[in-house]
């Protein structure tokens, strides 16, 4: 189980990293914690064991609302598990969370933990980043860390690895998880059993062909996060996050052929 550092006594991070600054974090606790989040999200909590699980919750037609890291947790009292989430979308999703608790014992509560983010050697009490290890390290601290002297260009890691982030290219209510990668992502267990949106997830990876999906791209000039890509005149999808020369895309696959146009810049799939 994960401590974090205001709890291992660490007054600050041995490693250089950055305040992740648009996060945060809620801790849950009950003796029904482990089980109520297992019918509800789309990754298996008995992964726990081992580490942070990434993990989303989407709605009953099995589109997207929200992705969040959970992380293991021990408290002075017992154990807990930590959720770390996008600020834009907390509130709302722990609203909707607490309306599935009904008699469960389980409770939610906001903390004063911020996340650290770095890459390289890890600080003591820091976790792995399950979606990918370009990804790095994350630490739930009270305390100010040890801010690198370079910033990190996250952006330019996350295009690399095709890694879609909340708010830009997850749209709740509009994005399916498989389209977006999350099982590439460890983001979905296909063997854990019911939760919500669960069916249509499951319908999409058995008995359908994934004919749209998130791509890195290579990209000549910029344009406004959400342009229309077009391939020959024709919509070909949208591109999302750009950085280095490159980008994500959101793409139907049969259209991203050969060079595509995003407003004034040019598009083609990444080699």
């Amino acid at each position: 189980m994960t401590q974090t550092a205001s709890e291992t006594g660490t007054a600050t991070p041995a490693a250089a990293g950055e305040l992740a600054a648009d996060r945060r974090v809620f801790r849950i606790t009950g003796a029904d914690r482990e089980s109520f989040l297992q019918g509800l999200v789309t990754n298996d909590l008995r992964k726990l064991a081992a580490g942070p699980v990434y993990a989303a919750f989407l709605t009953a037609q099995g589109k997207y609302l929200a992705d969040f890291l959970l992380v293991p947790d021990l408290v002075p009292d017992g154990e807990a598990i930590l959720l770390d989430i996008k600020d834009s979308i907390a509130d709302a999703f722990v609203r909707r969370l607490s309306m599935y608790r009904l008699r469960a014992d389980v409770q939610i509560a906001a903390t004063g933990l911020k996340v650290w983010r770095g890459l390289g050697p890890a600080p003591v009490a820091a976790v792995p980043d399950p979606r990918d290890a370009r990804l790095g390290w994350r630490l739930y601290t009270e305390a100010e860390g040890h801010r690198a002297a370079e910033p990190i260009d996250w952006d330019a890691i996350r295009v690399a690895a095709c890694i879609p982030e909340t708010g830009i290219e997850l749209i709740p209510d509009d994005t399916y998880i498989l389209e977006a990668g999350f099982e590439r992502l460890n983001g979905v267990d296909f063997r854990k059993g019911c939760y919500v949106g669960q069916e249509v997830t499951a319908r999409m990876k058995h008995k359908t062909e994934l004919r749209k999906g998130f791509r890195t791209v290579q990209v000549e000039g910029a344009a406004p996060v959400g342009t229309e890509i077009l391939a020959g005149g024709k919509p070909a999808g949208k591109l999302f996050t750009q950085s280095g020369g490159q980008g994500i895309a959101f793409l139907r696959l049969d259209r991203a052929q050969g060079e595509m146009l995003a407003g004034e810049a040019r598009v083609r799939l990444a080699d």
